[in-house]
């Protein structure tokens, strides 16, 4: 595509310009390409040149599209054209079209520009668990510097101008990661297997950077507290804010001094808000805590919902938890019966045959369709239903088939198998915390539900964690999964086989009131 003039921008913003046309990104891409000549020393550029650093896969088809999108550029002030009289060889050679570009001042100041929006945009943010560290040692500084009778200046307004800068730097990345956090917790700007790939890595980062917030905040908190009760801060501020107001004019030294010391006390007074709970309010630092350990468990249900969506699970209690609240969410009584006829496929028991006028009137005066029979209005049957009362087929009718044997073997089935669950869950059952090694011999149906509450409480198993708590699929039982830390071996003999792997102390509880399992209080 070639690129095309466009309506120039408001005066002063002409470099802009290029940003908004259809082929942009060939503007950015060759703006791209002055920029990179610059940090070579390279000043001038020829439409050549210009077309051999393009990408190969991003590269126009001819060379005369780039001559003209450079055209363009300089029309909008981003490049300046120069003849090129090195190539000049022949007197015809001055008649040719022949130029040398390169960047212009506002042309660069745009680039400029436009690169600290690319980096603000994407900036991620981190949680900077070595600010923490610098915060507690410049104010260990301040400390030492206030022990004096007479502060340094220089030394206080390096300290703290190092502290303020910290702390800035600290909260600013503090906000700007848990924004990308949430993104990525939502999903809406991460793939499925990036995010698979290193949710364990930031799972171990959160909890690196909470340990540290909760050990350093409280030694900060501290800090904070003895320079302020020990009324040691004001004096620091008020001397950073005397050599700051130093090198103002005889006139307006008594006002600098006055806004520098409010500058000083504000970011002092926004540190202390960031560490200190005050007035019945929490620190943004605990705050910022209670975010972070939110995060991981959003974090497991994102990819505990990933796994359900690729493994094709479906889960009745969540779907049916599901229904409900679209129910409550319904705006109206028609609304909801219109979601129930949908969901379960059962309608209104009004199925009888009607002609036209009939359902005119309905149309007219619409019957709840939970309205009685006795106070509903007649129905209007077809003349054909009056007249032979019967809209049967002629013929011998279908011989209604016997079903009882059939549900009475179902039956025996389903309470075969709810009493071996039943016997298996209290073969699982145990009176208190007991070693796996002591669970003994399991038949299949009772090793089956062991593997299955095992894996269920090792999926939720991190690295450093000493004890875990999960739920069967149905709500019946209770494993709590405790390290021993000895490094012993359990052995489970099964007619399959012998089950070996590192031994536990677990207490299996039964959670309903089924006969044989233990209550909460382990009394069976």
């Amino acid at each position: 595509m070639t690129p095309t003039s466009e309506t120039p921008a408001p005066a002063g913003y002409a470099p802009f310009a290029h940003l908004t046309v259809p082929n942009a990104a060939l503007y950015r891409r060759t703006m791209r390409t002055f920029l990179s000549a610059k940090e070579r020393f390279a000043v001038h550029l020829r439409p050549e040149d210009v077309y051999a650093a393009l990408p190969a896969g991003e590269r126009p088809a001819e060379l005369e599209t780039v001559v003209k999108a450079l055209d363009s550029l300089v029309e909008w002030g981003n490049l300046r054209a120069d003849p090129d009289t090195a190539r000049v060889t022949a007197v015809e050679d001055f008649y040719r079209k022949r130029f040398v570009y390169q960047l212009t001042q506002a042309g660069e100041a745009a680039e400029e520009a436009l690169s600290t929006y690319d980096e603000a945009l994407g900036r991620r943010g981190a949680l900077q668990a070595v600010a923490l560290h610098d915060i507690v040692t410049q104010l260990r500084a301040l400390l030492v510097l206030g022990a004096g009778d007479e502060p340094d200046p220089a030394k206080t307004y390096l300290a703290l101008d190092a502290l303020t800068s910290r702390f800035a730097a600290l909260a600013e990345n503090a906000r700007a990661f848990m924004g990308s956090l949430q993104r990525t917790i939502d999903l809406h700007d991460v793939e499925e297997g990036v995010f698979l790939a290193y949710k364990d890595r930031l799972i171990q980062y959160l909890e690196r950077f909470i340990q540290d917030l909760i050990t350093l905040g409280g030694r900060i908190a501290q800090l904070i507290l003895e320079l302020e009760d020990g009324d040691v801060i004001a004096p620091l501020l008020r001397t950073a804010a005397d050599r700051e107001a130093a090198d103002a004019a005889p006139e307006d030294a008594e006002h600098a001094g006055r806004e520098a010391y409010v500058r000083w006390t504000g970011r002092w007074d926004g540190l202390a808000a960031w560490f200190v709970s005050r007035d019945g309010r929490e620190s943004q630092a605990r705050l910022l805590r209670g975010r972070a350990l939110g995060a991981i468990p959003q974090l497991l249900a994102v990819v505990r919902s990933l796994n359900e969506r690729r493994s094709g699970r479906s889960d009745r209690s969540a779907d049916f938890r599901t229904l409900a609240r679209w129910f409550a969410e319904a705006p109206d009584d028609g609304a909801r019966h219109q979601l129930w006829r949908t969901a379960f496929g059962l309608c209104p028991a009004r199925h009888l045959t009607v002609d036209a006028d009939t359902l005119a009137a309905r149309t007219a005066r619409p019957v709840p369709a939970a309205t009685p029979w006795a106070e509903s209005a007649p129905l209007s049957i077809s003349p054909q239903l009056r007249r032979t009362g019967s809209y049967e087929r002629r013929g011998k009718p279908r011989k209604v088939e016997d079903r009882s044997e059939a549900r009475r073997h179902l039956a025996e089935v389903a309470a075969k198998q709810a009493a071996e669950t039943a016997a298996a869950r209290a073969r699982l059952a145990t009176s208190g915390a007991t070693r796996l090694s002591a669970l003994g011999e399991l038949d299949p149906l009772a090793f089956g539900l062991f593997l299955q509450l095992l894996g269920d409480a090792l999926a939720t198993w991190r690295p450093g964690m000493t004890r875990t708590t999960a739920t069967s699929n149905d709500g019946s039982m209770e494993i709590r999964l405790t390290d021993p830390g000895d490094g012993a071996v359990a052995e489970i003999i099964t007619p399959g086989g012998t089950f070996r792997g590192p031994d536990h102390i677990v207490d299996l509880t039964g959670l309903t009131g089924l006969t044989g399992l233990t209550d909460g209080d382990g009394s069976r």
